[in-house]
């Protein structure tokens, strides 16, 4: 799983009744965009250090805009 700063990351739930949690990544410890990563979550702003599971997935940030 590789990740740059300002990308989403998104922890899917397989509960009905629990929504995913996704949060932007603010900071990539590893090499190389690898894990872990500094989320701050949208839910509360939380920040944490996040080692990414199997329910885990990096959503990129797309640049817009006119050159």
């Amino acid at each position: 799983m590789k990740a740059n700063v300002g990308d989403k990351l998104v922890v899917l739930s397989n509960q009905l009744d629990h929504p995913a949690a996704e949060g932007e990544i603010i900071e990539v410890h590893g090499t190389d965009g690898d894990p872990p990563f500094l989320v701050r979550w949208n839910e509360d702003g939380h920040e944490g250090l996040v080692f990414p599971g199997p329910d885990s997935k990096v959503v990129s940030f797309e640049h817009t805009g006119s050159r």
